[in-house]
């Protein structure tokens, strides 16, 4: 039997970065990871898929190269280099992670954890015990019941991130986050891209006016959209192509692709952990947590996709702090309502707090107030002129949510996040000094709309 203070079933940035912290605070901590450290962020999610973004933006440039005054400019594209730059790019990350957790305080088994008690598991035979327990063992790939995804050349976004080509014809179900990346990338690469989506819009969680005006802008790119579709099954012809058949307005219809990505979400991963036979609750979303992260055995925690709250990896790390201090008694002020997004098309799109529909939906009164990129020095300069800020505000200025599509939007979303976690106003935000020329006055411009 190997004691520690803390167990972390699960190295992903959850994990990891929670084991790193209680280590500092003088907590031994036994870590255990049933595949790679970084977990699916790290080795087949946000960090592999940034690194195909950056190829995909360079090939942008280089096909819009006359804009910029460089005439007769010819490239030839190889897709190993673009492999072997992404796997560089993980290993070199995955291997500070290593670094990380190679200190006296922290132990890293690598290995399928099951627990045997509320206090114990086993990984590999060997039983470990700890006085809290936190699971940090993220998601899986979602499946839906459609005819024929099983089959060679229907992926996931993990075999994707390892193809060894670009498909000439790539059609895509589902139109989230992960879908929509990959159209973007797939596209800049050079693949004609279809996007199957089931719900109304794209990027069902975000607001409609920015899915909306996104859509628009990936159209114009030459990805086709194709929303309120059903897909029904995916059929191989003679030729090795598929057909991937949906319902439209009660047609059935198909799209043919040489290659086919399944992106309709991830699943809470928590089928080999043995909750039921300790009686931890969950459901299909996840394990039930309060707001300190405990399930219903208070020794024991649930942080990240697992728990089902906020399938984000930030989300996941702040998660982990918070169970942390909960079990070390101490208080923090980490806002877990106030957790922006991203979606790194091109161009990206991103979100913090509340939508209109959900403002809506929930009764509260609120303005909105836009400002637009085509008006800013900085984006028209980058030849950038695509884009949007939407900021919602209650009666007294009280910032609900921002909304924002363009150049950067993930990096601008970040001022309006620290503002809302200080509970400032839209006029606040109007008093603040930004540089000229920056992308972060469309901000500033929405705020001194109100």
């Amino acid at each position: 039997m190997i004691t520690s203070d803390i167990i972390i079933i699960g190295a992903g940035p959850g994990g990891y970065e929670t084991a790193v912290l209680a280590a500092k605070k003088g907590k031994t901590v036994t870590i255990i990871e049933s595949a790679k450290v970084g977990g699916t962020c790290l080795n087949e999610g946000c960090i592999p898929t940034k690194a195909f973004c950056r190829n995909a933006a360079v090939m942008d440039d280089l096909k819009e190269a006359e804009t910029y005054g460089i005439d007769s400019c010819s490239f030839t594209f190889n897709f190993q280099k673009v492999l072997e730059r992404k796997n560089q790019v993980v290993e070199t990350l995955r291997g500070g992670v290593e670094t990380l957790l190679k200190q006296k305080n922290i132990q890293l088994v690598y290995g399928k954890a099951a627990f045997k008690d509320a206090h114990t598991v086993e990984v590999n035979g060997e039983e470990y015990q700890a006085e809290n327990i936190i699971i940090a063992t993220g998601s899986v790939t979602k499946y839906l019941p459609i005819e024929g995804l099983h089959q060679e050349n229907v992926i996931t976004s993990k075999e994707i991130l390892d193809i060894d080509h670009v498909p000439q014809r790539l059609c895509i179900i589902g139109a989230g986050v992960i879908g929509l990346e990959f159209a973007s990338i797939f596209n800049s690469f050079g693949s004609k891209v279809t996007v199957v989506e089931f719900m109304k819009e794209i990027l069902p969680n975000f607001d409609t006016d920015i899915a909306k005006r996104l859509k628009q802008s990936l159209s114009k790119k030459g990805i086709e959209i194709i929303n309120q579709a059903g897909v029904k099954s995916v059929e191989k012809n003679a030729d090795g192509s598929l057909n991937v058949n949906y319902e439209l307005k009660g047609a059935i219809k198909s799209c043919e692709a040489d290659t086919v990505l399944l992106a309709v979400g991830r699943a809470a991963n928590v089928d080999s952990l043995n909750l039921a036979d300790i009686n931890i609750e969950f459901t299909k979303k996840g394990i039930t947590v309060n707001d300190d992260m405990q399930t219903n055995i208070p020794h024991i925690y649930a942080i990240g996709d697992v728990n089902g709250r906020c399938l984000l990896a930030h989300a996941a790390t702040f998660q982990g702090i918070r169970a942390l201090n909960h079990i070390l008694g101490e208080k923090d002020d980490i806002r877990l309502d106030i957790v922006p997004g991203a979606v790194f098309t091109s161009p990206e799109a991103a979100m913090v707090g509340l939508t209109e529909e959900q403002c809506k939906a929930q009764g509260i009164a609120f303005t909105a107030k836009k400002a637009f990129f085509r008006a800013n020095g900085k984006a028209i300069s980058m030849n950038e002129p695509d884009g949007m800020c939407k900021i919602l505000a209650d009666s007294e200025g009280m910032i609900l949510g921002c909304h924002l599509f363009g150049a950067h939007a993930a990096d601008l979303v970040q001022e309006v996040c620290a503002l809302m976690n200080r509970n400032a106003t839209v006029y606040d935000m109007q008093a603040i000094i930004h540089a000229h020329p920056t992308l972060g006055e469309v901000v500033q411009t929405a705020a001194h709309e109100f």
